[in-house]
């Protein structure tokens, strides 16, 4: 799946998540984020040779219970989970350790 441009106001609750099936890669943070930003062109790039991979980028932020039920406390926050179960996580990683993540 594509690299996924926006951030969704709307969460999927954790229990959504953790029935998805295959890699998922959530991604929270914010659009005004200058470290969010950063990590775009990356993301972008890893993902583009990474079909199998599903991007959701979540808008994160005080009262959001999603990214707490993840322990996200600094963006970009990213986690990787296949088929519901996390097996990864980075916290404003440079740009080697998001390939490295996916690479797996």
């Amino acid at each position: 799946m594509a690299f996924a441009s926006l951030y969704r106001e709307v969460e999927p609750t954790r229990d959504e998540i953790e029935r998805s099936s295959g890699l998922l890669l959530l991604e929270f943070g914010a659009d005004w984020c200058g470290h969010c930003r950063a990590r775009d062109a990356v993301l972008q790039q890893v993902l583009a040779d990474r079909t199998d991979v599903q991007h959701m980028r979540i808008a994160d932020g005080r009262g959001k219970p999603l990214g707490r039920s993840f322990r996200v406390k600094l963006w970009p926050t990213l986690v990787l989970l296949e088929n519901g179960q996390v097996i990864g996580e980075l916290v404003r990683p440079a740009d080697d350790e998001v390939r490295q993540l996916l690479d797996r």
